[in-house]
């Protein structure tokens, strides 16, 4: 493999669902060419990769150099030029710069701080025992991912909304086929028509959500949303659509993947298995190694305003930048034996969260979640092997398992 090889797999969904090859590809540019030309693609426009995690961190810091828009995701260029042309689908915080980023973060920003955090810890708890029970009831055998990990995070962050629980698996199937839109198993179909049509899906429900919020407002994070106001007016309906979509796939999907991927990790590391169910003291380090190993935003796309220097490479104005988490992630400058699963590491500076202006909203809620249902799980746990094999999204964006069968024993 060459670096041109190595670059282009930053492109591919069906590298992020083969470990080996993209940590090989990620490796290999870390070592040669950490600030890599992406060009020529088949499908994309051209990128420069960003792989080391001081570079990230460099480009994360300076948000006013480096701007989300208008491209902040790897996407096809037909949907790069759609976007330039109609404007974007979704204006979620992911896709916005100051000032209104910073505006319309503070609208539902009091949900996730520590106080709230504190609040919701009862009803958390209480879940991941119930998923834990779920587990039991289905006999000592299942597909992890499938039938415990989408369910348990989903059911936190719609209950946080306010919505229905009758509601559930409309809203895990289409987040599914939106994150999943590069996969043949999950996606609608193959199209960016069928994309649309499933962001046109999302808004229409929340178009109603945001309606009765309106008109009968309650304590959830659906109403604050819907009555929010930036300069004394209401959110138009895409912003609220947008803020509802983000909330309500994000703030599930990436933490699904988390547990799905933490669990795998436990297995493949007996040791480290048994070390933390020996010492559950350990489960907030052990919580961030699992988002550190799973990275589940595998990118974010920067565009650069004016001309700069990064590692003595000169980036255009103009320029795009994928910067790559799973690569700073592992960065052997960072951490100590980066491919090594431990429980206990610290310090942890991953940058699955990101950094800066754009740091993750929900990071709290995604630790305590992850730590809430491993305290509840292993006390339990009896035995745990893999019954069959682990398989992973197609992704270039957000992803994980997508099927992980387990064969266990649980105690009461």
């Amino acid at each position: 493999m060459n670096t041109e090889e190595a670059g282009r797999a930053l492109a591919d969904p069906a590298a992020y669902a083969d470990e080996d090859r993209l940590h090989a590809s990620l490796s290999l540019l870390r070592k040669e060419e950490p600030v890599h030309w992406v060009d020529p693609l088949p499908d994309y426009n051209p990128f420069w990769a960003v792989t080391k995690h001081a570079d990230v961190l460099e480009i994360e810091r300076q948000h006013d150099i480096f701007l989300n828009g208008p491209r902040p995701l790897l996407a096809p260029a037909e949907a790069d030029a759609r976007a330039a042309e109609q404007g974007q689908l979704l204006t979620t915080l992911i896709h916005l710069d100051d000032p209104k980023h910073k505006v319309l973060r503070a609208v539902a920003a009091d949900w996730f701080k520590p106080r709230a955090m504190r609040e919701l810890q009862v009803r958390v708890d209480e879940l991941a025992k119930q998923y834990v029970d779920r587990m039991a009831e289905l006999g000592g055998e299942c597909d992890f991912a499938q039938d415990v990990a989408v369910h348990y995070p989903l059911y936190v962050i719609l209950s946080l909304l306010g919505l229905p629980e009758s509601d559930f698996g409309r809203i895990l199937k289409l987040t599914q086929e939106m994150f999943g839109g590069q996969d043949t198993e999950q996606r609608r179909g193959q199209t960016q028509e069928e994309l649309i049509e499933v962001v046109m899906d999302f808004f229409a429900y929340f178009q109603r959500i945001t309606a009765d919020r309106r008109a009968n407002p309650t304590s959830d994070l659906a109403s604050t949303i819907a009555n929010g106001k930036i300069d004394g007016e209401l959110l138009n309906d895409l912003d609220t659509a947008s803020y509802y979509v983000i909330i309500a796939t994000a703030g599930h999907d990436t933490t699904s993947s988390t547990i799905a991927g933490g669990l795998h990790a436990l297995i493949e590391n007996p040791d480290q298995l048994d070390r933390l169910r020996g010492d559950l003291g350990l489960l907030p380090t052990a919580a961030d190694e699992m988002i550190r190993w799973v990275t589940p935003v595998k990118e974010f796309m920067r565009t650069a305003t004016r001309d700069y220097q990064l590692r003595g490479v000169p980036i255009r104005k103009g320029d795009h930048l994928l910067l790559s988490y799973p690569s700073a992630n592992r960065d052997e400058e960072v951490f100590h034996d980066p491919f090594s699963f431990d429980v206990g590491r610290a310090p942890n500076r991953h940058l699955a969260f990101g950094f800066g202006a754009h740091f993750c909203l929900g990071a709290a809620l995604a630790r305590m979640e992850t730590k809430a249902f491993f305290a509840a799980l292993l006390p339990r746990l009896r035995s745990i092997e893999l019954a069959g094999p682990a398989e992973r999204v197609a992704t270039t964006f957000v992803g994980g398992l997508k099927h992980l069968p387990i064969r266990y024993a649980l105690g009461s």
